[in-house]
């Protein structure tokens, strides 16, 4: 009887050890992904949350810089569209896709 008690404890004791390391590995995991979540995703959602309020508070006549790297004056703006002019030739006037905007910088 003495046998029975014993081995049915040692049975106990390595289902509770086995289930701790469940726990163990489930809190590892949670870790794991917070910290992704913390240097990854959310420093990227505020980089596009910066990027969309820069977009929205554009105007006629801000200096901005495209993502290929030409400055030029905005003229007009639409939906989801801007009217650039590119340098000192009054004829290069661009449209271009708002999302192109790299930069913008107010006139002072």
């Amino acid at each position: 009887m003495n046998i029975l008690l014993t081995a049915m404890t040692e049975a106990d004791a390595a289902a509770a050890g086995n289930s701790m390391g469940m726990g163990a590995m489930v809190i590892f995991y949670v870790l794991i992904f917070g910290a992704m979540y913390f240097f990854l995703m959310r420093p990227q959602k505020k980089e596009q949350k910066r990027v969309a309020a820069m977009i929205a508070s554009l105007e006629c006549g801000d200096v901005v810089k495209t993502t290929s790297g030409f400055y030029g004056i905005v003229l007009d703006i639409s939906d989801d569209t801007v009217i650039v002019e590119f340098g000192n030739n009054k004829n290069c006037r661009i449209p271009m896709d708002k999302a192109a905007i790299s930069s913008v910088e107010k006139p002072e």
